[in-house]
């Protein structure tokens, strides 16, 4: 069941954490920080046209709604895009993780999250645990409806 995203409390989350285009996972981990009761999700966003494939995302959810802080910045209609999550963080399981990549790896970038290994292949890219491969599975067959295309072929 994809949960329904709240465009009006999106816009509201997005400037209060001065969300930034082309940064899901950041935007949403300040999201998840800023906003109690709700959790970091990670996943994959469909809509129609562009790149005509899944695109890897970051969200919060708070109960039964999607927050998602980058929505003014994809210029697209919020009834027009469907989430597919592949793992979700509670805030003090999010920051535990954080904290830990950022001192075990400095250099790198801690998000987005990959969860365990042994990972699967999703697409042309191996990352991700095994719910990320169903997650992509299904954004992926979505992706192949809304946009017409048949058996993956664009």
């Amino acid at each position: 069941m994809n949960k329904l995203l709240d465009e009006a409390l999106s816009h509201q989350v997005a400037q209060s954490i001065k969300s930034k285009a082309k940064k899901p996972f950041e935007n949403a981990y300040k999201a998840a920080l800023a906003t109690e009761g709700s959790k970091y999700v990670q996943g994959f966003l469909v809509f129609s046209g562009q790149p005509y494939k899944p695109v890897e995302h970051g969200w919060i959810e708070l109960g039964d709604v999607i927050i998602d802080p980058t929505l003014p910045y994809l210029q697209k209609n919020h009834k027009d895009l469907w989430y597919f999550p592949a793992q979700s963080l509670t805030v003090k399981k999010l920051k535990a993780i954080i904290d830990e990549s950022k001192e075990d790896y400095p250099e790198d970038d801690p998000l987005p999250i990959y969860g365990e290994a042994p990972y699967e292949y999703y697409g042309d890219v191996m990352l991700g645990d095994h719910e990320y491969l169903i997650a992509y599975q299904a954004a992926e067959i979505k992706c192949r409806e809304i946009n017409g295309l048949e058996n993956g072929k664009n």
